[in-house]
């Protein structure tokens, strides 16, 4: 086998030099061919203070800060209108007490006659449904949850809990709070 000398590398040519100029000035040109960000530009026709110059920084971007700041955008004048099932409030087109105790006496018949009710609490409503709480002398307290208007009122239910399927699944969120979460924090009891 004949005997070949090791290859030297090519001494540098006058190109690469060139080339490593032309690397240099493309990636100069793009840094500093682009301009200042959007962000940093003033905006055409817009003033951008009270006319104090500001001093420039390195890169001939004004350093100072405007004399006025940024306003926020008005207040919208139109208001959301929430749920009227969300939250129970005292009722304002619905039934009186007197009208639930009514119900309890007459066509319900959950309450006789010659029993004293007084009411505690209510009619507070959400939505179309009621929830009260009355007073039955010699008797636990009776919560009452009810549905409709005042001359054609419902009886949804009536007891010492009214956690019931239907006023779980189809009540107002303001109704099942009181009817269910209210008489889970009092307890066993209460």
């Amino acid at each position: 086998m004949p005997f070949t000398p090791p290859r030297h590398p090519a001494a540098p040519s006058a190109a690469a030099p060139a080339a490593a100029a032309l690397l240099a000035l493309l990636a100069i040109g793009a840094l500093t061919g682009c301009g200042a960000p959007p962000e940093l530009r003033d905006p055409v026709g817009v003033p951008t203070g009270a006319g104090s110059p500001t001093a420039s920084g390195p890169t001939g971007v004004p350093t100072g800060t405007p004399s006025s700041a940024p306003t926020a955008p008005p207040p919208t004048t139109g208001s959301a209108t929430p749920d009227p099932g969300l939250v129970a409030t005292a009722c304002r087109n619905g039934p009186t007490g007197q009208r639930v105790v009514q119900l309890l006496r007459g066509r319900a018949s959950v309450l006789p006659d010659n029993v004293g009710v007084r009411v505690r609490s209510g009619p507070l409503c959400a939505g179309d449904w009621q929830y009260t709480v009355v007073e039955v002398t010699g008797h636990e307290e009776l919560q009452v949850v009810t549905q409709g208007r005042s001359e054609a009122l419902e009886l949804i239910t009536a007891g010492t809990d009214v956690c019931t399927i239907e006023v779980r699944a189809t009540g107002p969120v303001g109704i099942r709070t009181l009817a269910c979460d209210a008489a889970s924090t009092l307890g066993p009891g209460a």
